[in-house]
């Protein structure tokens, strides 16, 4: 955030603390006290302020000179996903998905320009996808991701366009703002996403949403497969049926819920979108 933009309650060091969490990653389990200062723009000394007051507070274990989280930081989300009554309705639902069809499934709401993994249940084979609750990946390039986008107010939608990155991340991913603009028109159309390996390559992906009570999009529901096990056609002859099962039992248990007067929304950070109740029928 610009610090023009910052309101005067900003807490700048507390935003600091927070960066340097952040810079661990799957991919960077371990950081020097150099690195961490590099990834988050700070000076050595402010670096070794902060991962020193993590440690102290048992956030962060040192071990000579590199650094990694502890398995504490899970309590920093777990307020969050406690309360999350969505996902737990969920997932029994995920199971029978995977049951089903063989193949993974997760639930995603929208955080900021970002999917997030919210209930997650993998296929059983000995190779899966290095995916957990918690997992963001940019919303544009993602089944889940476009079907939550497209059913946003036009304005919002437009406004998140303007801002998204297109690069791309493999050969087909959509890198055009016109273009995209007209998939997501597609996927509000039709009821559901289908991602063909723009996200990574190999990696097909089907998404259908998740509405409330009121019909407004809440959440998506996916599935993702190999490329070279399923063809896009496939995905939607012997997929899609069981995904918009799914998710129809997903909600049907979520207006129960919310009729019962129990807390069901997705949380801070989600967007609920002005779209209508769900289309009898997608268009395959």
């Amino acid at each position: 955030m610009p610090a023009a933009d910052r309101a005067p309650h900003f807490v700048r060091s507390f935003e600091r603390g927070l960066a340097v969490i952040r810079a661990f990653d799957a991919e960077h389990p371990e950081l020097t006290l150099s690195e961490v200062a590099r990834a988050c723009g700070l000076t050595r000394a402010a670096a070794r302020r902060f991962l020193l007051t993590l440690a102290d507070l048992g956030y962060v274990h040192a071990d000579g000179r590199a650094f990694r989280l502890t398995p504490r930081v899970l309590e920093l989300g777990y307020s969050y996903l406690a309360g999350f009554s969505l996902a737990q309705i969920a997932e029994p639902h995920l199971e029978q998905l995977v049951d089903r069809t063989r193949e993974s499934s997760s639930l995603c709401v929208l955080d900021g320009d970002d999917i997030v993994y919210i209930a997650r249940v993998p296929a059983r084979r000995i190779m899966t996808a290095a995916i957990t609750v918690g997992t963001r990946f940019p919303a544009h390039v993602t089944s889940v991701g476009r079907v939550i986008l497209a059913h946003l107010p036009d304005e919002e939608r437009e406004m998140r366009l303007a801002r998204a990155d297109l690069r791309p991340l493999t050969p087909r991913t959509i890198t055009d703002a016109g273009l995209l603009r007209a998939e997501l028109e597609k996927v509000r159309s039709r009821g559901y996403a289908v991602v063909d390996q723009e996200l990574e390559e190999g990696l097909r992906s089907l998404a259908a949403p998740v509405r409330d009570r009121g019909g407004e999009v809440v959440a998506a529901v996916n599935i993702p497969v190999h490329a070279s096990r399923n063809s896009v056609a496939s995905v939607r002859r012997d997929l899609l049926p069981h995904l918009l099962d799914t998710v129809a039992g997903i909600e049907r248990d979520l207006r129960m819920a919310t009729g019962r007067g129990r807390a069901a929304s997705p949380g801070t950070g989600t967007h609920r979108s002005s779209s209508s109740p769900r289309p009898p029928a997608p268009r395959p």
